[in-house]
């Protein structure tokens, strides 16, 4: 189904062949700050809220805590309490990363499709098992694994999404929602909300893989990977508004407005989508790489308009689009 490229450093064929593989999920963690000096700093660390208090405090780098006690009264301008357990990363940030944070979490993309209702948001902590099966469930069909495969796939790729949740604002998952309108429905079916598909995104060099597929796209650039699409729902759009909502996303967020993804040669759906929302080829891997058992791809790029229009409410198939893996 619908996938630009799977991230994720390792051979499904050395699964395969060996029955036992290895991922490198290195992913480049930001520098965590050290206090060395009594200077004051524009860096403050979101921290996890410990059980006694419901709300998250944010303690400013600084040897004059004791003098800003006796300043009274204060804003709350250290207290980031409008971020969620899932935005909060227990590392030092800068005040720019508590901006994007911030849109992170008030981010949302809604569209009204033919057979019902999608909206698209950042993956909260709760919502990694559902995301996790989902991207196993795509990766495996198209690399056509066994499926006593999946458990070990899955556990891969959990890691990875726990990894990559390190490097946020630099780097996100988004998760799209689908509601079928009532007149869809069948006879005693109950309208339900279901995760229909995923997509990553990362917005500059500090979210950047460690070690992207070939050809490799410019790590300050904003990249987009790992897009899928559940079985059932496919047909519907759903794919080409994880992409639009990607875009926006990297609009708001990034200084870059240069975005690149991965298409496999032989993926012919995927890559007539790509090309209709404006992407050209850059770059296409050398058949050298079959070599190393793996596809041959196309680095295609695309350069964002300065300010994004409402996506468009074309339809595409995306039944035919299959996960470009790095294999």
């Amino acid at each position: 189904m619908a996938a630009v490229s799977i991230a994720l450093a390792f051979s499904f064929d050395s699964l395969k062949q060996n029955q036992s593989t290895k991922l490198t999920l290195s992913s480049r963690y930001p520098s965590l700050y050290s206090s060395r000096s009594h200077r004051r700093s524009s860096l403050r660390f979101a921290s996890l809220p410990s059980s006694h208090s419901p709300s998250i405090s944010t303690a400013t780098e600084t040897g004059e805590e004791e003098q800003e006690e006796e300043s009274t009264p204060t804003k709350s301008s250290g207290s980031y309490d409008f971020l969620e357990e899932t935005f909060r990363t227990g590392r030092f940030l800068s005040n720019a990363e508590l901006e994007k944070l911030k849109a992170l979490e008030g981010f949302a993309y809604f569209q009204e499709l033919e057979s019902g209702t999608m909206w698209i948001r950042v993956m909260r902590q709760d919502e990694m098992d559902s995301t996790v099966s989902l991207l196993a469930e795509s990766f495996g069909e198209s690399m056509m694994l066994p499926s006593g495969y999946q458990s070990v796939l899955r556990f891969l790729v959990k890691q990875y999404l726990i990894e990559r949740r390190e490097v946020l604002p630099h780097a996100v998952t988004l998760v799209g929602f689908f509601r079928r309108k009532t007149d869809s429905l069948s006879d005693g079916e109950e309208e339900v909300v279901e995760m229909a598909g995923t997509v990553e995104v990362c917005l500059d060099k500090r979210g950047a893989n460690a070690s992207p597929p070939s050809p490799t796209p410019p790590k300050e650039s904003p990249y987009v990977c790992n897009m899928t699409v559940k079985e059932d729902l496919r047909r519907r759009g759903i794919g080409w508004h994880l992409l639009k909502a990607s875009e926006e996303l990297i609009s708001q967020l990034s200084p870059s407005k240069d975005v690149y993804l991965h298409c496999r040669m032989v993926d012919e759906a995927p890559f007539n989508m790509y090309k209709k929302a404006g992407y050209e080829v850059v770059k296409t891997d050398t058949v050298l790489v079959l070599l190393m058992l793996q596809r041959r791809k196309h680095l295609m790029r695309k350069k964002l308009p300065p300010t994004t229009t409402s996506p468009s409410d074309v339809v595409e198939s995306d039944n035919e689009l299959t996960s470009s893996v790095n294999v």
